[in-house]
């Protein structure tokens, strides 16, 4: 049998220091993990069970390019993440034993449509419309741990036009790699390609066309992407 139409090749990532690719299976994203921004969004920092929201891998994009400002927003913000990727299958796995299911760490950008998030979130549904759509998950090449080891502290830095706007240590994570793994893995067998992007700093905040991100976590390559106009056909 055959299907009726093709459909796109799987997104993939670069990896640092390699011509190969890191196929994207999922992406998962953990909300509120760091005490400042919990307050900066107005809820309580204290250590509550963390949750997650998803995106489609398609939403993933390479660093260096353009990405488009987004159609139905007029308060589209930056949030500057670690990226975990998954290497091997797990389900249920033990803290302990988490970390050995990581391929590498990367940097990334979980980019938000704010207004559309609170809108839902104040109304009690989803929020895929503020957070899951196009280009809303850039991602820098993936650092693999047999030759940069783990991440678990370091500075995480994002500038706008080279002003500094985050500025924190992955060390203040409230749940750090190994919980958050072992967290997700309760609720989701985790697999190769699956990416998790482990929360932002305090400091989120808008952008508009012609602004350029700059994002740096020590030791991994940096994430750059500049905002472009609304794609055609699409309205504010």
């Amino acid at each position: 049998m055959t299907h009726v139409f093709d459909l796109p090749k799987r997104p993939a990532v670069g990896i640092a220091g390699s011509d190969k690719t890191f196929p994207i299976r999922r992406i998962f994203c953990i909300g509120r993990n760091y005490a400042a921004h919990a307050r900066e969004m107005g809820k309580d920092p204290n250590r509550e069970a963390p949750f997650f929201f998803t995106k489609f891998p398609d939403t993933a994009v390479p660093s260096g390019g353009e990405i488009p400002y987004p159609s139905e927003t007029t308060n589209y913000h930056y949030e500057a993440e670690l990226v975990i990727a998954i290497g091997k299958e797990a389900a249920a796995i033990s803290k302990a034993a988490a970390l050995d299911t990581v391929f590498g760490y990367a940097v990334g950008l979980d980019m938000t449509r704010r207004d559309l998030q609170l809108q839902a979130r104040d109304k009690g549904r989803p929020w895929d419309t503020g957070k899951n759509f196009g280009f809303s998950a850039p991602i820098g090449p993936i650092r693999p741990v047999d030759t940069g080891g783990h991440v678990s502290a370091g500075r995480i830095h994002l500038t706008v036009n080279s002003v500094t706007k985050q500025d924190a240590d992955i060390a203040d994570l409230i749940w750090d790699c190994a919980e958050t793994i072992a967290y997700i893995s309760r609720f989701e067998r985790l697999f190769p390609g699956d990416l998790i992007y482990t929360g932002t700093p305090a400091g989120v905040g808008p952008v508009q066309p012609g602004d350029v991100i700059d994002v740096n976590i020590a030791g991994l390559e940096p994430l750059s992407v500049t905002i472009g106009p609304m794609e055609a056909g699409f309205q504010a």
